[in-house]
């Protein structure tokens, strides 16, 4: 990638079937010989060429019970098998024709990346990489072609930023408008310092948990009752990150905090302590609020997160993905590995070799999904693996704070997100270009 934030400003194929599928021979990867995905019973066939790239009637039908599969898992609704059939063949089309430029780009992708990746989809299948080779080689897959069909991924992909980029055009009175906006909503926006006593459930908690923890609550609120302090009763028995400093959470715009924290202090007077405590997946709080003021519109919040992301491709589901990263962040709370480690080691995105630390961003700078949970986390926390549009992402915040306002990097920031509004139809405007530009043949079934 370019920059650390480069994965940022992808666009992806269609988010109902998983890319890439890049040759016919390619199987999906398992510990048990029987995947899911019957093969076809109909003899293969050409559907397509692509420029020198051909689509095959197996792959197709393997794509179709792959989606119908997913599906089945997710509860999405699919179209009916006519439609679903062109949707497939569509997008196989729509990644040869991606396959074939980013090769004649010229891009490369060096040889750490493409093991990066082998290592993943072995690590996810619980096989070791040597172990990854002798079922590629038993299921008719050479590994030479398994590692070209994945530097083919890589390199679409990257051709996919570069050209895209290359198309949104943003203008100064476009960043003039988004600024003026931003300023106007900023000056409505209410700060909240809040700091809390946090008693920790575990997850999925059973009714015995739940009401030792709620015994233990009454006893904090029965020492605040009494007279002591909030923050010493929260360095005392707190359980997150923030007891050292008493609970102090911070000061930020109630659209940074959870929904649940804000309704509970609306009415509450600074220095009121909320009643009884709150229920969330976390366990159960007591709030104080610290302070309240109005959002200073001459400072920007600034964000400094790492993550680890891991692509899903035919070779490593989204489901697999996800299960990697859990396991990743169970490793990280326990102590046995480092956030830092695992990035350098797995994530595949060009701020691997900086442990995954995507260096200092504010409000705009990565994809709505991403944004939301990150701006969700306090300093130190690690969320749950978090599906974008660009693949599985573990994430951390590391720190966070207030400065003043740069004209300059506002200016940058604003582009940024103009620019991630404007990439679908860049996108597909592209995808169009390259499909008028390239070969193709649809063939009929044979007889």
């Amino acid at each position: 990638m370019s920059s650390s934030r480069s994965l940022f400003r992808l666009l992806p194929l269609m988010a109902a079937l998983a890319f890439p599928h890049l040759g016919a021979m390619a199987q999906r990867v398992g510990t048990k010989p029987a995947p899911v995905i019957p093969a076809p019973r109909t003899a293969d066939y050409i559907v397509a060429v692509v420029n020198n790239e051909l689509v095959t009637q197996v792959e197709v039908e393997q794509r179709i019970a792959r989606a119908k599969e997913e599906a089945g898992r997710s509860g999405a609704k699919l179209p009916d098998d006519a439609a679903l059939r062109k949707e497939v063949v569509e997008q196989l089309i729509d990644e040869r024709v991606m396959i074939t430029n980013a090769r004649d780009s010229g891009a490369k992708v060096d040889d750490a990346e493409l093991d990066r990746a082998v290592d993943n989809i072995a690590s996810a299948n619980k096989m070791t990489v040597p172990q990854l080779r002798e079922r590629l080689k038993a299921d008719g897959m050479d590994y030479t072609r398994f590692r070209a069909n994945l530097r083919d991924q890589i390199l679409a992909e990257r051709s996919r930023e570069r050209e895209v980029n290359s198309r949104v055009k943003i203008t100064d009175a476009e960043v003039d408008a988004y600024l003026a906006e931003q300023r106007a909503a900023k000056a409505t926006r209410n700060e909240i310092n809040l700091a809390q006593i946090l008693l920790t459930l575990p997850e999925n908690p059973s009714e015995a948990q739940v009401a030792e923890v709620q015994a233990r609550m009454k006893t904090v609120q029965g020492r605040l009752q009494s007279g002591e302090p909030f923050e010493l009763v929260a360095k005392a028995v707190s359980e997150d990150n923030n007891k050292e400093r008493g609970g102090e959470i911070g000061s930020r715009p109630t659209d940074r905090l959870p929904d649940l924290f804000v309704a509970a202090v609306k009415d509450l007077p600074v220095g009121a302590v909320t009643p009884q405590p709150l229920r969330s997946p976390a366990g159960f709080h007591l709030l104080k609020v610290l302070s309240r003021a109005s959002a200073d519109v001459n400072t920007v919040t600034q964000t400094r997160a790492r993550h680890i992301l891991l692509r899903p491709s035919e070779q490593l589901s989204q489901d697999a993905a996800q299960r990697r990263l859990a396991d990743f962040r169970a490793q990280i709370l326990s102590g046995k590995r480092s956030f830092e480690d695992l990035a350098k080691a797995y994530s595949e995105d060009g701020s691997a070799s900086r442990g995954g630390d995507l260096g200092w961003a504010a409000a705009g700078t990565f994809v709505p999904e991403f944004e939301i949970t990150m701006n969700a986390l306090q300093p130190g926390g690690i969320s749950t693996p978090i599906v974008s549009r660009y693949g599985v992402h573990l994430i951390q915040v590391m720190e966070r704070r207030e400065i003043p306002i740069d004209p300059i990097k506002a200016r940058e920031q604003a582009r940024a997100a103009l620019r991630e509004k404007k990439f679908d139809a860049a996108y597909a405007e592209w995808i169009d270009d390259l499909r008028a530009k390239a070969f193709i043949e649809m063939r009929e079934p044979p007889l």
